[in-house]
């Protein structure tokens, strides 16, 4: 969803190769040259008196990296049914939620993984492209010759420049949250003098998605007090930068501690969260979750400990209840928001808000986490903080799938005219 948790899983630049790239973009030349040719004989054959159009084999498409973003398309899709508008679904997981519905005009497809992926999504032929996935023409993601429209969706209510570099820079429109995430994209393209995308405001379809589940969610019957670690993933990260100096002191408090790594996680921390299991495998009131929908765990915590993930927000916004945070030094270099010129992640929307929202954890107060838990309050303050958040950055609350299916079919119709 780059890198941080906010935009959850991404293509991994280091998961293809350079020479597969030079290959897969010789081709894609070759194809195009070939049906640019089809269609010059067939007009020559024709006597020039017909004109053959290159059509477009589907209007609408959506791909998903996997069935984690399920929630973040299944709004989308739920409309374009009741629509009774056709759209294509390409997922790279086989096991893709989409596959147990029961739609009539969602055609579903599993198109492999990296590479495979890649070279199917880089020789389509559609009208508008919509997907969470960043790097459009900067690894193996390329352009296809016959997508008339690429559409990037904000899958999280977090900063629009957090992506690695360059990861939204090529696409013609972004699809935002809130609307404060414009002003550092228009700010990166007068920078880095590139054209300026269409850039709207639509909601976040996740969370609409979340808050209806949470509307037939049974509550949890009296229950012990639960702390939910819910970090994100890489060397700034909680677990991998603390690990067992923060997890031993809260597992001696004796609470119900819910452990729900990041998806990334399982594959780039592997050794390390299978040596923390490991290590408290007897405890048997710390819970590891690995579930796809994080929405259970959300609700059986009284607290949450992050760090600068984006599920910081999805607990506030959707329970109202404060959450503590690692402050980490985090080095904004490999992301554009290190471009805008002020090094300090603070001055980034996402981190002044947990600073205001937010109870600052500090390292010094691990070992007597009981009683920093404890005392932390509830303060009209931070109620105050968070529901300014919300509505900053999730506008048009439940509406999410409308604005897209809007959006999308709306290009359609000004591109035939």
């Amino acid at each position: 969803m780059m890198h941080l948790d906010f935009y959850r899983l991404y293509i991994d630049p280091g998961t293809g190769s350079m020479l597969f790239s030079i290959l897969l973009g010789i081709a894609a030349t070759l194809y195009f040259l070939a049906r640019a040719l089809l269609i010059k004989a067939k007009v020559i054959f024709s006597g020039g008196g017909v004109a053959v159009k290159s059509a477009v084999a589907q209007p609408y498409v959506i791909y998903s990296e996997g069935k984690h973003y399920w929630n973040v398309f299944k709004p989308v899709l739920d409309e374009f049914e009741k629509r009774q508008q056709e759209i294509t679904f390409l997922t790279s997981s086989e096991d893709d939620p989409v596959f147990e519905q029961h739609y009539r005009l969602v055609k579903p497809e599993f198109i492999g993984e990296g590479n495979k992926a890649f070279a199917r999504l880089n020789f389509l032929s559609a009208d508008v492209v919509l997907m969470t996935t960043p790097g459009l023409q900067v690894y193996q993601l390329k352009r296809s010759q016959s997508v008339n429209h690429y559409a990037h969706v904000l899958h999280a209510p977090g900063d629009a420049t957090l992506y690695r570099m360059f990861g939204i820079d090529y696409f013609d429109s972004v699809l935002l949250t809130g609307d404060y995430q414009a002003k550092d994209i228009r700010a990166l393209e007068q920078l880095r003098g590139l054209p300026e995308k269409q850039l709207i405001t639509v909601g976040c379809t996740y969370l609409d998605e979340y808050a209806e589940t949470l509307r037939h969610l049974p509550k949890e019957a009296a229950h012990p007090f639960t702390v939910l670690v819910s970090p994100s993933w890489g060397p700034s990260a909680l677990l991998r930068k603390y690990g067992c100096t923060l997890l031993d002191p809260l597992v001696k408090t004796g609470w119900r501690i819910i452990i729900r790594p990041h998806p990334q996680s399982k594959i780039s921390e592997t050794s390390m969260l299978e040596s923390l299991r490991e290590t408290y495998k007897h405890a048997s009131h710390v819970l590891w979750d690995y579930e796809r929908e994080n929405i259970y765990s959300l609700a059986k915590a009284d607290m949450m400990i992050s760090d600068f993930s984006g599920i910081i927000f999805d607990y506030m916004f959707l329970f109202d209840k404060p959450v503590m945070y690692v402050k980490q030094g985090l080095d904004l270099r490999p992301y554009d928001a290190d471009d805008l010129g002020d090094k300090a992640a603070d001055a980034l929307w996402q981190f002044k808000t947990l600073h205001e929202a937010g109870i600052e954890l500090q390292e010094a107060w691990f070992d007597s986490i009981g009683e920093v838990i404890k005392n932390a309050s509830d303060s009209r303050a931070l109620k105050t903080a968070r529901d300014k958040a919300k509505s900053t950055a999730w506008q048009f609350q439940g509406e999410a799938g409308k604005r897209i299916a809007d959006f999308m079919m709306d290009h359609t119709r000004e591109h035939k005219h």
